[in-house]
């Protein structure tokens, strides 16, 4: 015979009058288990009074849990929510461990607000006990169905951090970090990221030991011992991918000696031939742009020279000769080189980084022929250089606030901060003996915003005007060494307009590769610079 509202009812209260001797009445706490099978006013009173008396009848928590769960599977959402909600109440002593499962598994859902609820209520136990629900979420991620997966990861990345401190213990914390690394021995690329996400703001990972342990997570992941497969995107994007991950925890005491190590060693040497994981990117350029921001925490090296040779190699690549003239002065080639500012200016700072361990390389381990070269490619490239800069310098000048803000402006200023960027190097690397003191930031990093916007303008008394002294301008490259604009790939389009400085014409040429992430490569077309 079914269950009925009366029967609940009339059973709730008997059990709310026992007090003291529950335990005489588990007759009346099975009917009310018995409320799962009626009709849905049934229910839902089942799934607010199971709850209520369950810590009474410990012979029969195994069947309330069950009873429980069949109302969390019911067909009525307003059921499964009802029953959703009042989960958490049953997380007690070694039961912990399977509401979480239950949990875990619940999150698949589609209902929006049953997501939510299943959210709030995995929220509410891990108050109660934090390591036995990791203990749940985490048996599901390993061994669960795909769609359960994928959502725990997503919610360890989401709702970990939002935890206090008398929560994420540091016994917790630890346990995390223990099965994230299990986690990580079979994930996906969207997955690593997430599970990085999880370990990286984990406070007891926040010194240099626990940032240390961070970067071995993540070498482990990157395959470093293996050689790289240009040809295979997967492959590519998963160094990508590590790389990236692994960028934040650098530090000088957290060393990216063994990225650096692998980039000169497999990446370089295979950059024109690099199959990018999206069609949008300029993979050599991302490539350029990782090796850059490694370079400055790079420790000892064991194959300095070697390296050192190869970044200087690829730097040759990139800064072409000048053009030879024919006896009337004119250039005899009919297209002028082009100078590739977003490539050189990754290139430049990492040989200038690297250089500075080993900084008689140029003049002991180069051969003379072949550093005459450089410095012919180097003094051609920066005079190309100085027309540009002085072009932008007229172009932004006197334009502030909302006129900068334009796509065309900010296009400029990020092609300014790349340019001088390439001048205050370049002009390290003239000194005699070379010098590797200067400072900069590079172009997509991001600078303290109380820096100003816009290139100063020069007051009369700096132009000299009149007839007093003239007052000395400081040096343009570090005042404009700022970044204003700060595009995801760190290119500047060739929409820049064609600017024209006395004789001298610079012109943008697209890149022939389609569709580049973030516009086209810029690419810069001179004329005779004398």
């Amino acid at each position: 015979m079914a269950v009925t509202i009366e029967d609940l009812y009339r059973n709730y209260g008997v059990l709310a009058d026992a007090k003291d001797n529950l335990s005489q009445h588990k007759d009346a706490y099975q009917v009310i288990l018995d409320g799962v099978k009626g009709g849905p006013k049934e229910k839902r009173l089942a799934a607010q009074f199971i709850p209520k008396f369950f810590s009474s009848f410990p012979e029969l928590a195994d069947a309330a849990i069950n009873a429980q769960l069949d109302l969390c599977e019911d067909e009525d959402v307003s059921i499964r929510r009802q029953a959703i909600k009042e989960l958490p109440r049953f997380a007690t002593g070694e039961n912990i461990l399977r509401v979480a499962d239950i949990l875990t598994q619940l999150l698949q859902t589609d209902d929006t607000a049953e997501f939510n609820q299943v959210n709030a209520a995995l929220i509410s136990i891990f108050k109660i006990d934090a390591k036995g629900t990791l203990g749940g979420l985490f048996s599901q991620i390993l061994q669960g169905e795909d769609i359960v997966r994928e959502r725990a990861i997503k919610f360890l990345s989401t709702k970990l951090k939002s935890l206090p401190e008398d929560v994420m213990t540091k016994e917790v914390e630890e346990y995390v970090f223990t099965e994230t690394k299990k986690v990580m021995e079979d994930v996906t690329g969207e997955e690593f990221v997430l599970l990085m996400r999880v370990v990286s703001g984990l406070r007891v990972l926040q010194t240099v030991n626990g940032r240390q342990q961070l970067v071995e997570l993540v070498v482990d992941q990157a395959f470093l011992e293996q050689a790289l497969n240009p040809a295979d995107p997967d492959t590519v994007d998963r160094l990508l991918q590590c790389t990236r991950q692994a960028l934040p925890l650098f530090s000088k005491n957290v060393h990216s000696t063994r990225f650096v190590t692998y980039f000169c060693e497999h990446v370089l040497p295979n950059l024109s031939v690099l199959t990018s994981p999206v069609a949008e990117l300029d993979i050599q350029l991302e490539v350029l742009k990782l090796l850059a921001e490694m370079s400055p925490f790079c420790g000892d090296m064991e194959k300095l020279e070697a390296n050192l040779n190869m970044l200087f190699t690829k730097l040759l690549e990139f800064m072409p000769l000048p053009p030879e003239e024919v006896e009337n002065g004119e250039n005899s080639a009919s297209e002028e080189p082009k100078l590739q500012f977003s490539y050189v200016e990754c290139l430049l700072y990492g040989f200038h980084q690297l250089g500075k361990k080993l900084p008689d390389f140029l003049l002991d381990k180069v051969d003379p022929e072949r550093l005459k070269d450089f410095k012919i490619r180097l003094q051609y490239f920066a005079r190309g250089l100085q027309v540009y800069i002085r072009q932008l310098r007229v172009a932004l000048q006197g334009k502030t606030g909302d006129a900068l803000k334009t796509e065309e402006n900010k296009i400029k200023v990020v092609a300014l901060k790349i340019t001088n960027n390439i001048n205050v190097l370049i002009k390290d690397l003239f000194h005699n003996p070379p010098s590797y003191k200067s400072t900069v930031t590079l172009s997509w990093k991001p600078v303290q915003k109380s820096e100003a916007l816009a290139p100063k303008r020069p007051s009369s008394e700096e132009m000299g005007s009149g007839g007093g002294t003239k007052k000395q301008i400081p040096p343009q490259p570090r005042r404009d060494a700022r970044q204003i604009y700060n595009p995801p790939s760190g290119k500047y389009s060739a929409s820049i307009g064609n600017f024209s400085y006395g004789e001298n014409s610079v012109r943008k040429h697209r890149s022939n590769t389609p569709g580049t992430q973030n516009g086209d490569v810029c690419r810069i077309s001179m004329t005779k610079v004398g």
